[in-house]
């Protein structure tokens, strides 16, 4: 054998064994998981959840908010972050495949920069006013719009999120206008739209469920194709009368790009194993979303697909975020 190619075949099975030590090595220090928004929203939620429960099978996770345009902030630097498996990131619907529309120039690329490693959940939107609004039905929302275009405001988490788009989507099969009012996070709009300021609000089910239970807020119609096990007297908007209609936010953990196949498929086990805990599925599904495990494979094709269809909802709504 030539001596070059026997040093390179040498040079190639050191590092997949220094690869495989690695990974059996790890984690061995806390890893750092960065959720792209502020604390209180629903990803935020789901994060702590996940990793107080793989918490458990040997990890330390430290969830790091790290929120700023819209989601792209918390998601590069995971993207440029080293690949060694201990910066990942609860990438979503809005920050995955809508903002690469949606921004003119967006510091990663979704399919090249990061590594997918497991879905975890997915949630449907809700439709909420306050619970002293005279808007008790989608229907009172619609016939209101209709009578006075633009006079009704709803509020969502910034320009271009899933809650935006998928009121805009809604607004053109009705026929109506309303006026959006952007927040910068979930949260900040709850005070508003509990006050009567702002009409409505359209927001993942996690962000929005605890006020709705306490009373504050009141549930019109949620975005899923069925009804939500957690809020089963609220109906969906295509059973109010436009037949299917559906959107849904999904959640899930990447890493950045080339991240050792042995940790990509350790965390893949451990995160698919906790979600399928029933204490864990029931706190998600207390919060109004969904265990949604899979595959790295299932979870690129999720992306890459969404970022299709998002990106024709996005063209046609007009967005566009320089």
């Amino acid at each position: 054998m030539h001596a070059s190619r026997r040093a390179a075949l040498l040079i190639a099975a050191a590092s997949l064994v220094t690869v495989a030590a690695f990974a059996q090595g790890w984690p061995a220090r806390p890893v750092r998981l960065v959720v792209p928004f502020p604390a209180g929203g629903g990803t935020d939620i789901i994060t702590r959840e996940l990793a107080n429960k793989v918490g458990h099978a040997g990890y330390t996770f430290v969830v790091d908010n790290k929120p700023g345009s819209g989601g792209n902030l918390g998601v590069d630097a995971a993207a440029k972050a080293p690949a060694d498996g201990y910066t990942l990131v609860m990438g979503q619907t809005s920050n995955l495949a809508i903002n690469p529309t949606l921004y003119s120039k967006l510091p990663y690329d979704p399919l090249k920069d990061l590594t997918p490693i497991s879905l975890v959940a997915s949630a449907p939107l809700v439709i909420v006013a306050s619970a002293q609004s005279p808007y008790k039905t989608l229907a009172d929302v619609v016939a209101a719009s209709r009578a006075n275009p633009g006079s009704i405001n709803y509020a969502s988490s910034g320009n271009g999120t899933v809650a935006h788009l998928a009121a805009e989507s809604f607004q053109k099969v009705a026929g109506i206008k309303l006026t959006h009012i952007p927040y910068k996070g979930a949260s900040q709009g709850v005070t508003d739209v509990i006050s009567g300021q702002v009409q409505l609000y359209v927001s993942s089910i996690p962000t929005l469920i605890g006020h709705i239970k306490s009373g504050k807020m009141r549930p019109i119609a949620v975005t899923s194709a069925r009804r939500v096990d957690d809020l089963p007297q609220v109906p969906t908007i295509a059973e109010s009368g436009y037949k299917g209609f559906e959107a849904v936010t999904w959640f899930g953990v990447l890493g950045p790009a080339n991240l050792p196949k042995e940790v990509v498929a350790k965390l893949n086990a451990d995160i698919n194993k906790a979600i399928q805990d029933p204490e864990l599925a029931k706190k998600l599904g207390d919060q109004g979303a969904d265990v949604a495990g899979s595959t790295p494979d299932q979870f690129a094709r999720l992306i890459r697909d969404d970022i299709a269809r998002w990106g024709k909802i996005v063209k046609e709504s007009g967005a566009r975020i320089d």
